[in-house]
C-alpha cells in the first residue's frame, strides 16, 4: 500500500487539489439558475474538478523504468 502511495503521489495530489478547486468553483461561481448539469450540483462539479486535477498532474508523474522500456520497443 505505501509503494502505491508514494508512486501515485502527484497524481493523489492533483485529485485532492481539483477536487478542493472544484468545490470552489461550485461555491463562488456556480450556476444560479440550475440548467447547468454540472455546475448546479456541488457533488458533480466536486467530482469534475477531482478528475481534471488527477489527469492534469498525472501529465507530470515520471515514467518507470518498465513504461520507458515499453516505449523504446
Amino acid at each position: 500500500m505505501k509503494s502505491f502511495l508514494k508512486k501515485n503521489a502527484i497524481t493523489i495530489s492533483g485529485v485532492l487539489l481539483g477536487s478542493i478547486a472544484g468545490f470552489l468553483y461550485w461555491k463562488h461561481v456556480g450556476c444560479v439558475s440550475g440548467t447547468c448539469y454540472i455546475q448546479s450540483n456541488p457533488y458533480r462539479m466536486t467530482l469534475y474538478g477531482a478528475s481534471i486535477g488527477g489527469v492534469a498532474f498525472n501529465l507530470f508523474q515520471p515514467k518507470t523504468k518498465q513504461q520507458q522500456h515499453e516505449n523504446e520497443n
